[in-house]
């Protein structure tokens, strides 16, 4: 087999430098070749990898964090390309959907097995109509603010940099019209936010699509209509379990396609990442990535 590595030093306050020549040792005993890369930037990081699928790569394996897995799944979306995924980063929510160990030593030990083996399982995709393909979740609203409120902040560094941001929006809070038109239903209500999820979690662990199941074919949504704030100071907490689904302001459904629009200027975020301001076309795209599975997958 031939097989690449590409590491991003940055990821995880530079956890993923760190264990990348274990990492690269790890794999080398399971293939027959591996390539090492280590891009110093976004768009060199998109550049390599696009240059080792059109090469023919069998296998790419990213050491990083969420934004690395998503630029992996651009690269590999569509074609025979097999994404494995080293959990590396702050958030780690594709890995976590797959399964794999939170360790990264541990996900690489499990992720060389897998290729040694043969192991490949087919994973749906979203795909944003004239965008970007996103493996996790894409949201809208108050999440999304929250997103825009994080990629602006200098200070704290890791996961409490998402805490500031939430309080600081909760004080901002407004709710605004939104459309969610599937291939079956319209559902039209004054909301705070919207989550189109493939798998379950966002965020850094929070299962916002609790059922989501990227193998089935359907996107699961989950819409927070208005609510004031103290209603969502008592949802937050409930997020973490996935109960949140149960609150009178929380509807649930289930698309193949969506379009989401809104008069309030909404951001989309995939994965993690700024797409655009909405309205939004979304499809589900099953089996649209080749990639390793975790464990008992």
């Amino acid at each position: 087999m031939r097989a690449a590595l590409v590491v991003i030093p940055a990821s995880g306050l530079g956890a993923a430098g760190r264990v990348a020549g274990t990492v690269a040792a790890t794999l080398r005993g399971s293939v027959e070749h591996l390539d090492q890369y280590m891009p110093s930037s976004p768009d060199e990081t998109n550049a390599v990898l696009r240059r080792l699928v059109a090469d023919g790569a069998e296998a790419v394996v990213i050491v990083g964090g969420d934004g690395a897995a998503h630029a992996g799944v651009q690269a590999c979306a569509g074609t025979e390309t097999t994404l494995g995924i080293v959990p590396a980063g702050t958030g780690n929510d594709l890995a976590r959907a797959l399964g794999l160990p939170k360790d990264p030593v541990a996900a690489a030990a499990h992720v060389a097995t897998s290729l040694a083996e043969g192991r490949r399982k087919r994973f749906d995709l979203g795909k944003v109509e004239g965008g970007a393909w996103f493996a996790t979740v894409l949201c809208a609203g108050f999440d999304s603010a929250v997103n825009e409120r994080v990629n602006r902040m200098r200070w704290p560094r890791g996961p409490r940099r998402y805490d500031v941001a939430i309080v600081a929006e909760l004080a901002a809070l407004r709710s605004s019209r939104l459309v969610v038109e599937t291939e079956s239903e319209t559902l039209e209500l004054p909301a705070n936010s919207v989550a189109v999820g493939n798998t379950p979690f966002y965020g850094g662990g929070i299962p916002v699509c609790p059922d989501a199941d990227p193998s089935d074919g359907w996107f699961d949504v989950t819409v927070v209509g208005q609510a004031h704030r103290r209603d969502l100071v008592r949802i937050l907490p409930s997020l973490r379990t996935g109960s949140h689904v149960d609150h009178p302001a929380v509807t649930t459904l289930r698309a193949k396609s969506i379009t989401l629009r809104t008069g309030g200027g909404w951001i989309g975020y995939a994965d993690g990442e700024r797409v655009r301001e909405l309205p939004l076309d979304i499809r589900c795209v099953p089996g649209a990535l080749s990639i390793v599975p975790g464990q008992g997958q």
